[in-house]
């Protein structure tokens, strides 16, 4: 049996992996949990798991779950001391990645340099620091699985080959909400509107780097980094249907996909089960019944920000940071009505160009280079 550590327990991805823990309660039980401010739902994860081990985002907040926990005798703790700990604890074998946003990117790391098998689902931390993830992994020999479905599906398709027989890896993207939607009328959609995900149930800011296609930027330079694979051998295509996750091209000219529902708990399970697969979670999937499966280009002047993720992949690798900050600051604007959502890419590009690249040395550079392009970011937000 497998302990687990779950970061970012209370989010979706969080909540998908403790559905898989339960699903396949002879493999795994779960040793820490790690979470924000949803104090209630951290509660009754752990009355009903039982960690040894939970971390919330901060003192206010372990007050809070104390005050409401009548569960089994456990340790809390909080803050990103507190997910750090939780990242490395003795007895995880397993540690799902799932905190948001750059604030998972100190646990992440710690659990790599633990040696940890490291289920990512926290994209920026490969985005902003591939290198120094890689780097630890090797060091430690930490095992680094993608949860993400497109990695996911490349790291499958790619199980057995060679990587000189590969020429090109192919992510594919729902579209978001407004894959149909014309240019000339994406300025004036509201915050509700690119919430209205057609396809997966996630987190405010992912949902919204899903409308902007963002999320395929990020995804490529996090591909990138996994699979070693230079900005040529990147490319994107637009699947509504999204059952086939990734596509790889072979050398031959022979192309393997991966497909599976749409349903996080089918990469998630992989994740913690690789190289063995168990029993299905949900349904398989039935072919018959989805009957077409579409593809088209992404639509560059429409979504221009999967083309400043290329820039980025390009250069040293402070473009990285500086690109996910900027569009973590942006999407926070938007969230909060302070701008457009046109603006998005409006502030990412902004940062782009008034930034100069260089390569970030360690955690404490890259935390420094982040900051600067927040700031950065702040001069195009109103």
């Amino acid at each position: 049996m497998k302990a687990l550590t779950i970061l970012g327990s209370t989010g979706s991805i969080g909540r998908n992996a403790l559905a898989v823990a339960d699903h396949l309660p002879s493999l795994f039980r779960v040793a820490a949990l790690a979470a924000g401010s949803n104090i209630g739902l951290l509660v009754e994860q752990a009355v009903k798991h039982r960690p040894a081990l939970v971390s919330t985002g901060d003192e206010a907040g372990a007050r809070e779950f104390l005050r409401l926990y009548r569960g089994p005798g456990l340790r809390v703790v909080w803050g990103p001391k507190g997910a750090e700990e939780a990242a490395v604890l003795e007895e995880a074998d397993i540690v799902v990645s799932a905190i948001s946003g750059l604030g998972g990117l100190r646990a992440t790391l710690a659990a790599a340099g633990a040696g940890k098998r490291l289920a990512l689902a926290n994209k920026e931390s490969m985005v902003v620091a591939g290198r120094l993830l890689r780097e630890e992994a090797k060091r430690s020999g930490a095992d680094i699985v993608p949860v993400d479905s497109e990695h996911s599906g490349v790291f499958q398709c790619l199980a057995g080959v060679r990587r000189e027989e590969v020429r090109k890896i192919i992510l594919t993207a729902s579209g978001g909400p407004f894959f149909k939607t014309p240019a000339e009328e994406l300025e004036g959609k509201s915050v509700e509107e690119a919430l209205a995900h057609p396809r997966w149930a996630m987190g405010p800011k992912v949902t919204i780097d899903s409308a902007t296609m963002m999320n395929k930027g990020l995804e490529l330079i996090e591909a990138h980094w996994l699979f070693d694979a230079g900005p040529d051998e990147l490319d994107v295509l637009v699947h509504p249907q999204s059952i086939v996750h990734s596509l790889v091209e072979m050398r031959d000219g022979s192309v393997l996909a991966q497909l599976s529902p749409t349903d996080m708990r089918f990469p998630i399970q992989y994740a913690l089960t690789h190289p063995r697969r168990e029993p299905p979670p949900l349904p398989s999937l039935n072919l018959a019944a989805v009957r077409s499966l579409e593809f088209f280009p992404p639509d560059p002047e429409k979504f221009p920000l999967i083309d400043q993720a290329r820039r980025a992949i390009e250069e040293p690798s402070s473009f990285s940071i500086a690109l996910n900050a900027g569009n973590e600051e942006a999407v926070a604007a938007f969230l909060d009505g302070r701008i457009r959502f046109t603006d998005i890419p409006r502030v990412v590009m902004g940062v782009l160009d008034s930034h100069r690249g260089r390569e970030a040395d360690d955690l404490e550079d890259i935390l420094r280079l982040d900051s600067d392009a927040r700031r950065a970011a702040a001069k195009f937000i109103p």
